[in-house]
């Protein structure tokens, strides 16, 4: 039973492998696109809210010195 089981296990392993059509190159190549492409959505996502944050700055800093003026 155990070699049987053993067996098996080893048939599938090698089949899955075998139909492994990626080499390393292809697969490190993916991967490095797929992190470009992640790392240039999240700056764009990060300028975004430092552009917001910064317009939020802004404001508060003209509607102090506003409020200054208008006591």
């Amino acid at each position: 039973m155990r070699t049987l089981m053993l067996l098996s296990i080893v048939a599938i392993m090698t089949a899955t492998m075998a139909k492994s059509e990626e080499t390393i190159d292809t697969k490190v190549k993916n991967h490095i696109q797929t992190e470009w492409v992640k790392i240039k959505e999240y700056q764009k996502t990060s300028w975004q809210n430092g552009k917001e944050q910064t317009v939020n700055n802004l404001n508060r800093i003209k509607s102090f010195f506003t409020k200054l003026t208008t006591n």
